[in-house]
């Protein structure tokens, strides 16, 4: 009877531990100001093939200043920690912004940047590098856009089909504090056998967008959540946008609102292994805070289950969302007036066990 009390109690307690641990959002400060570089603005993270992590984001003395690199870190798998953060792309006498690390199929590691040639993002371009060493080392630099104000912000998506979908944006307007209504997304897709890029059509909407994130339902069926273009002066009517394919990614409608506020600010979109879809954006008109994981066990129908994991007075952007091979989601986006960089770690029933209630 006593091994029979001692079995029950030790299948017991691991069961009830490990349903409340499922359920945490575990916040971690990975760099803040006392790395060079005060500015600490869109990072990026990808599982790379060996299990590590690698992170990217660009810094410097503020988002146009001409001295800003893009920086790399690794946290080795097994470790808590990341390494110091060194220099992997700077163009001399350029801003550099906006970098995007991804770990793509047959060995190569990408990384996407913005490189920009005078006042404003409207004047950008995008380089990118790769790596065949795990982000060991880099190759040079190329031209990935040579058109005038084309941006990129988002990870690839993996196609069914072995090709890879680049979200991408064309930014216009020559002020620094909203977009034009001209402002449009679109995607680059590569073919890895011919080892060409083409362009998608550019989703338009009424006042602009940018920066769409993508998850593909099915062979043909592919969904983009998309943050709204224009100002940043206070707005009851800013919604994340949302356009769809039909034709596997070829071609795309133009974006329409859906419920989720939106104070022009970005968000990330994931296909989960399960299925399941995650939207991470701020839930407000005017704030980037909260910041806000929302979750579809239905297909895009419905996003019954969300939950704030940073909120207060304070903001919280450019949310970066990757799930790993353990299937623990991973959730980057920079705080305290774009100078610290935060890693949220959680399960998926860390959202879908709460009721939502804003």
């Amino acid at each position: 009877m006593l091994k029979t009390v001692t079995v029950l109690a030790l299948g017991l307690m691991p069961l009830a531990t490990a349903t409340a641990q499922s359920e945490n959002v575990e916040i971690y400060r990975v760099f803040g100001p006392e790395f060079p570089g005060l500015y600490k603005h869109p990072a990026s993270i990808t599982q790379l093939d060996n299990g590590d992590l690698y992170l990217a984001y660009y810094g410097g003395s503020g988002e146009y200043g001409d001295d800003t690199a893009v920086y790399g870190a690794r946290q080795q798998k097994g470790t808590s920690s990341w390494s110091d953060p060194v220099v992997i792309a700077d163009t001399p006498d350029r801003g550099e912004g906006n970098p995007v690390v991804w770990q793509g199929p047959h060995g190569i590691v990408w990384l996407f940047y913005v490189n920009r040639y005078g006042e404003t993002w409207s004047n950008a371009r995008v380089k990118a590098k790769i790596s065949t060493d795990g982000a060991v080392t880099w190759s040079d630099s190329f031209m990935l856009t040579f058109e005038e104000g084309t941006m990129v912000r988002g990870r690839p998506e993996l196609l069914r089909n072995g090709d890879f979908l680049l979200p991408m944006y064309i930014e216009t307007g020559e002020d620094r504090e909203r977009t034009a209504t001209t402002t449009s997304s679109f995607f680059l897709r590569y073919n890895h056998q011919t080892k060409t890029w083409t362009e998608t059509n550019r989703i338009t909407s009424e006042r602009g967008n940018l920066q769409a994130q993508v998850a593909q339902l099915d062979d043909q069926y592919l969904v983009a959540y998309i943050r709204r273009g224009g100002g940043f002066e206070p707005d009851e009517t800013g919604y994340v946008l949302r356009s769809e394919s039909r034709d596997g990614g070829f071609t795309w409608t133009d974006a329409k609102n859906t419920e989720f506020p939106n104070p022009n600010s970005a968000v990330d979109f994931l296909r989960l292994k399960n299925g399941h879809l995650l939207l991470v954006y701020n839930h407000s008109m005017n704030e980037r805070s909260p910041l806000t994981v929302a979750i579809s066990t239905d297909n895009d129908q419905t996003y019954p289950h969300r939950r704030d994991i940073a909120g207060g007075d304070n903001t919280f952007a450019y949310p970066y969302a990757i799930q790993t091979d353990d299937e623990k989601i991973h959730i980057i986006y920079t705080t305290n007036i774009r100078t610290t960089i935060m890693h949220a770690v959680f399960e998926e029933a860390a959202i879908t066990a709460r009721n939502w209630q804003p």
